[in-house]
């Protein structure tokens, strides 16, 4: 006599739920559908008839003492008297996949989230700004208040399935007559149908319709940004929930600013004589005009940094910098006087003849050979 325990692979004591876990892991393996060959089939056959005496509790006190679980059948195979067809389908489709589990479906059903898109000006994502977005979206029909039925008219039961939603089909198997449950065509599964649609929304139960909405975009958003408007999107059919609408930031570029995190950057061109002088220059700015000191001697990339005037910190306090970076021009037509007054400047900080110099990086190969060869002599 076969050792059921073994066959399921679950020790002596195992609880009912436990072999319940075990013959539906198994069968899931081992069923002809999923594992079709005579080997399969028969280990199957085995799985099976192992869990019908282990899941009966009085062939399980039978077959513990050492005696025939079936011989109260008077047979030798499993006689289905703790095996159930709804264990099979549990096993491969869950609890309640079984005929007759699913009843008829609900015409309420929550309605599709929307994304939409939303270009703004690098200024709307320093301070945040109020958008009106227009939406085409699904609504309740007013006319038949989302039923779907005309007023004054109603809905009859499905002639093909009853009112459950179901057709059931009776099929012949190894198993034996097996009987499975499928959505009814006829009805769609609702369970009954409408004898005469609503004319405005021909049965849906909602209508498409435009509308505005006004949105409240915080500073600090940034291309990729998506807001969430919970209950703004379309109704579901049968009047159901509204799903949620993303509205998906993107910043158009800047002609002048551009933006690197929180911080705001600028380029300005300083004349020559102004950079080596250095000035306060005004600057239009998002927050208005301000004042940016250069220094003397102010060299092409120095930065000048306005705190507190970048972009606004998303969901936190404060804002980023403003950072200025200087270039410098150097003129290229010179009247005969400018020149005139230039080469008397050269000449008084003995520049006029000056000679070519090498900063420490870029002193070549040859040079770097050089220092090399006086360091080790050294």
């Amino acid at each position: 006599m076969n050792d059921y325990y073994a066959v399921l692979g679950v020790p002596h004591g195992a609880t009912q739920e436990e072999i319940k876990r075990a013959y539906r892991r198994l069968a899931r393996k081992l069923h002809p559908d999923v594992n079709p060959g005579p080997e399969a089939e028969e280990e199957f056959k085995r799985v099976s008839q192992a869990y019908d005496v282990l899941s009966d509790p009085d062939k399980r006190r039978s077959f513990d003492r050492g005696a025939d679980p079936f011989a109260s059948a008077g047979q030798g195979g499993f006689t289905g008297a703790g095996f159930s067809f709804s264990d099979v389908m549990d096993a491969f489709f869950g609890a309640g996949a079984a005929a007759g589990s699913r009843g008829p479906r609900s015409r309420i059903q929550r309605g599709q989230d929307a994304l939409v898109r939303l270009d703004i000006d690098l200024s709307k994502a320093v301070f945040g700004s109020g958008e009106e977005l227009t939406l085409d979206t699904a609504v309740g029909c007013r006319t038949c208040g989302g039923d779907g039925a005309q007023p004054g008219t109603g809905r009859q039961t499905c002639p093909v399935c009853g009112g459950t939603g179901e057709v059931q089909q009776i099929q012949r198997s190894f198993l034996g007559q097996v009987m499975t449950s499928r959505p009814c065509v006829a009805c769609q599964g609702y369970g009954s149908m409408l004898t005469d649609p609503c004319h405005d929304c021909s049965g849906d139960g909602r209508v498409r319709t435009r509308r505005t909405l006004t949105l409240q975009v915080p500073g600090g958003v940034d291309t990729g940004t998506r807001i969430q408007l919970a209950g703004e999107g379309e109704v579901g059919p049968g009047n159901g929930p509204a799903g949620d609408i993303y509205v998906e930031i993107r910043v158009r570029p800047h002609d002048i600013f551009s933006r690197h995190g929180d911080d705001l950057h600028v380029t300005v061109e300083l004349p020559m004589a102004t950079a080596a002088l250095g000035t306060v220059m005004k600057l239009s700015t998002f927050d208005g005009m301000q004042d940016v000191d250069f220094r003397p001697g102010t060299q092409p990339g120095d930065v000048v940094t306005l705190r507190g005037l970048g972009v606004t910190h998303l969901q936190r306090g404060g804002r980023g910098d403003l950072r200025v970076h200087a270039t410098v021009s150097t003129p290229t037509h010179l009247t005969e006087e400018q020149e005139h007054l230039l080469r008397e400047f050269a000449a008084l900080r003995g520049e006029d003849r000056p000679d070519a110099r090498l900063h420490p990086e870029d002193k070549g190969l040859f040079g770097k050979l050089r220092d090399a060869f006086k360091g080790e002599a050294g």
